[in-house]
């Protein structure tokens, strides 16, 4: 449903003006195979406002966004539908997750029905902190919108607008998800939930399937507004939040507490707990554990109020506890961080097992009662990492 004309004009728009809302840059060569533009996010604060939904009887603001492919859409880019569903909704927000599949059975149903559905993320990315994300792998970058869309299998345009949050700040979405439906002159006739049922299969997006019926049979809604429900939408000018929650963690306090290794075994049979448990073996002489460190504390901020917990055992020798310590304070280890007391390194390749090729980094990930769950020599990939944790039953990705 794209309108060729309108694409050519969009792109050279791009092309010619240095002050467009989205930038976007193209390859020579790509531009010249007739492939699709490189989007390139610039996400900025955001003056705060009032932000009010848009009343019923509305027409569809306009706008130009990116979508997952770097194409960018507009309304005129859906104007052959006569019913036209957009849902705003967002990576990080296990409300907006619980949907998803009622959006692609939605796209899938209604596919040859003049029906359009289009979602869009107004989150700002500078206004979501770590301690938002502990029902996710991914934030809501738009480098991790792309992930979401091809690990979900979308078919339907995921436009990004957490630059500027324009088109967002008319819509005024109060949560995610947050559904709107327009009718063929792209009035709104509805706006609310997709159904009244948050968890996963035990619903099919009535409310909104009963909208977007209507639209096709020509008649108002029954019902044109409900109510939302879903993860509050990051504005651009949550920033000052995000700022005093960084400062606070910063402000924590941060120590080293060596550890025998009696208490290991009891740290790796995890007992009492309740928790599952990240441990991460490192040294300040390995340059990948230094490397990927400030990643853990990232999981530990994420997932910390959950039942999880991440611990940092570090093998420097006991009289580089000072130089750990200094290390671990730089990177704001808020956490439980541990050395091994013991000048012999291989006293903790046997408490640890054959698993264990005495090589650091090491991370392994235990259930209570000590059994692993995963485990991995050498840098994480923490996209996989942060998947197993968020996807483990002790966790979830819903409430």
């Amino acid at each position: 449903m794209r309108n060729l004309s309108y694409w050519l004009a969009g792109l050279a728009f791009f092309f010619l003006s240095a002050c467009a809302e989205q930038v976007a840059t193209t390859d020579p060569e790509a531009a010249e195979a007739g492939t699709t533009a490189q989007f390139v996010a610039d996400p900025q604060p955001v003056p705060e406002q009032e932000v009010t939904i848009l009343p019923i009887g509305a027409a569809a603001p306009d706008f130009t966004l990116p979508d997952v492919d770097g194409q960018m859409y507009s309304l005129a880019d859906f104007a052959e539908a006569k019913a036209l569903a957009i849902v705003f909704t967002a990576n990080h927000c296990p409300t907006a997750q619980a949907y998803e599949d009622r959006m692609q059975a939605i796209a899938a149903d209604y596919a040859d029905r003049s029906v359009q559905l289009v979602a869009i993320s107004p989150n700002s990315p500078l206004g979501l902190l770590y301690e938002e994300l502990g029902y996710t792998d991914l934030n809501d970058d738009y480098e991790d919108m792309i992930i979401r869309a091809e690990d979900r299998g979308f078919t339907f345009p995921y436009l990004y607008d957490g630059d500027t949050e324009t088109a967002s700040l008319q819509y005024g979405p109060a949560a995610t998800p947050h559904a709107y439906v327009f009718d063929a002159e792209r009035k709104l006739v509805y706006t609310g939930r997709l159904d009244d049922s948050e968890k996963p299969g035990t619903a099919n997006a009535e409310d909104l399937r009963a909208a977007i019926d209507a639209v096709l049979a020509d008649r108002q809604p029954a019902v044109a507004t409900t109510q939302t429900f879903g993860c509050s939408t990051k504005w651009g000018w949550k920033t000052a939040l995000k700022a005093k929650t960084e400062q606070e963690w910063a402000a924590r306090e941060v120590t080293l507490e060596l550890v025998d290794p009696e208490g290991v075994k009891t740290l790796l049979a995890n007992e009492g707990s309740g928790k599952l448990r990240l441990i991460n073996l490192w040294a300040t002489w390995c340059g990948p554990c230094i490397i990927e460190y400030p990643e853990f504390v990232v999981i530990q901020r994420m997932y910390g109020a959950r039942d999880f917990e991440f611990v940092s055992l570090s093998m420097d020798k006991p009289d580089r506890h000072d130089k750990a310590l200094a290390f671990l304070q730089k990177q704001n280890s808020a956490l439980r961080n541990l050395q091994f007391s013991e000048e012999n390194s291989y006293a903790l390749t046997e408490l640890i097992g054959p698993d264990w090729n005495g090589a650091l980094p090491y991370t392994l990930l235990l259930e209570p009662g000590g059994r692993v769950v995963w485990a991995h020599q050498g840098e994480v990939d923490f996209l996989e990492l942060k998947r197993t944790i968020v996807e483990h039953p002790m966790i979830g990705r819903y409430y």
